[in-house]
């Protein structure tokens, strides 16, 4: 049997087994190194060497250690207040209130799971109090609006992305800003035709005069993004410089300012934001052995070379990756599609004239909606377990969201200037 055929074979059988992915790819890559008679070394050699000096890296547990931090003190309750005060007050004001508060979330956590599992489970009971919402479509909607999360700047999976593929993460960061807008509008657009038509209910609007003292307590908050974005374009700090800024304003606005985590809460903070890091640090670890045996197959540019014959224009070519990665993303995890999949594309993109910082976004916004996909999905089994609601149900929800997604990814894909517009008022030359 041919080595690699070998190696696939075995990722697969101990994945579908439950061994985590990471452990699996790394059991594979031993096999083809033994089948190929070179030194098996090679696999702690690259492991070292790449999780050693990759320090881009070290932005992913410190942007979860943020997020945590966030969920565990009163940031999150402080904004979902400041967002109703200002949307609260339309027919369906509570879903409007979930887009809006995705939003302005994913500027601080850059995961997807943080918010759904932070702000997004608050929302969400906050929908079903009293049925004023069924539970299928407070799950499908909050599955929905945590897309946003990492396409808005921080983004843990851009991170990842700058890893395969040394594209800026600053500009990779900027480039997310107007997509990220973008799928909140059509979002928001769809939820006031939905209100309209299933009758949503009207919250009490907030008084006028209550407003300052709402978005005063918010303020703390609501400057995370400022601060953050602020020291990476300015210069003043790196993206992994700009995370650890992150973990640390989050703990002293949390504990200083609000009063609100005590050192029972840190610590389980400190203990799930490990647990979460070492979870994806496995994974990325198993991947970047794993693309030594890619790389060692040729595959990437044995793919550039086939897919030449095929004459495709750049938007051809990103309708094809579009495909792949939306088929593929509704049966495997994110993490893995982006550090393995996607860098078999890359060169191929390059040759095509495509911008790295596009293709990355295009590939990001196609993994995040996979994770509202069936049947893999995993926003939707963590919203089902919050909210109760039949998985059917909360599918069937999902389909109109996922079809405005889709929309927002067709625009993504089709207009690279919207995308890279920001960057280059930035001094991005791509």
């Amino acid at each position: 049997m041919d080595p690699f055929t070998a190696a696939l074979l075995v990722i697969c059988g101990l994945a579908v087994l439950g061994l985590p992915i990471g452990l699996s790819m790394i059991s594979g890559s031993v096999l083809y190194l033994y089948m190929r008679g070179q030194d098996m070394g090679l696999v702690a050699e690259r492991l070292l060497n790449s999780m050693f000096t990759g320090y881009v890296i070290l932005a992913v547990p410190l942007f979860i250690l943020a997020a945590e931090l966030m969920n565990t003190g009163s940031m999150t309750d402080r904004l979902l207040r400041f967002c109703n005060a200002f949307v609260g007050r339309f027919r369906g004001g509570l879903a409007q209130v979930n887009v809006v508060q995705s939003l302005i979330f994913s500027g601080m956590s850059g995961s997807a799971f943080a918010d759904a599992a932070g702000t997004g489970r608050i929302i969400a009971n906050m929908m079903t109090r009293d049925g004023r919402y069924t539970k299928s479509f407070a799950a499908a909607l909050t599955a929905s609006a945590a897309v946003i999360g990492p396409i808005i700047p921080p983004s843990i999976p851009m991170v990842l992305y700058a890893l395969v593929s040394n594209a800026s993460i600053g500009y990779l960061f900027l480039a997310g800003i107007l997509p990220g807008v973008l799928m909140a509008l059509v979002m928001m657009v769809l939820v006031a035709v939905q209100s309209r038509r299933l009758k949503f209910p009207v919250e009490p609007p907030v008084p006028v005069r209550e407003l300052p003292g709402i978005t005063f307590r918010a303020f703390p908050a609501l400057m995370m993004p400022v601060v953050l974005l602020g020291g990476i374009y300015s210069g003043a700090m790196t993206p992994t410089e700009a995370a650890a800024v992150a973990a640390a304003y989050a703990l002293l606005v949390s504990s200083l300012l609000y009063r609100s985590i005590s050192v029972g809460q840190l610590y389980r903070a400190l203990v799930s934001g490990a647990r979460s890091s070492t979870s994806i640090g496995m994974l990325i670890a198993g991947a970047l052995v794993f693309n030594y045996v890619v790389t060692a197959e040729n595959i990437p540019q044995t793919l550039r070379i086939y897919l030449a014959g095929w004459d495709l224009t750049p938007l051809q070519f990103l309708i094809l990756v579009n495909i792949v990665l939306l088929l593929v993303g509704a049966m495997l995890e994110g993490t893995a599609i982006l550090l393995i999949i996607v860098p078999v594309f890359i060169p191929t993109a390059v040759a095509l004239g495509i911008d790295p910082v596009h293709f990355g976004v295009v590939a990001v916004v196609n993994i995040m909606i996979g994770l509202v996909t069936p049947p893999y999905g995993l926003l939707i089994f963590i919203m089902q377990s919050i909210t109760g609601a039949k998985l059917r149900h909360i599918i069937r929800d999902l389909v109109p969201f996922i079809g405005v997604l889709l929309l927002a990814l067709a625009a993504i894909t089709a207009f690279p200037d919207f995308v890279l517009w920001l960057p280059r008022q930035f001094g991005y030359q791509g």
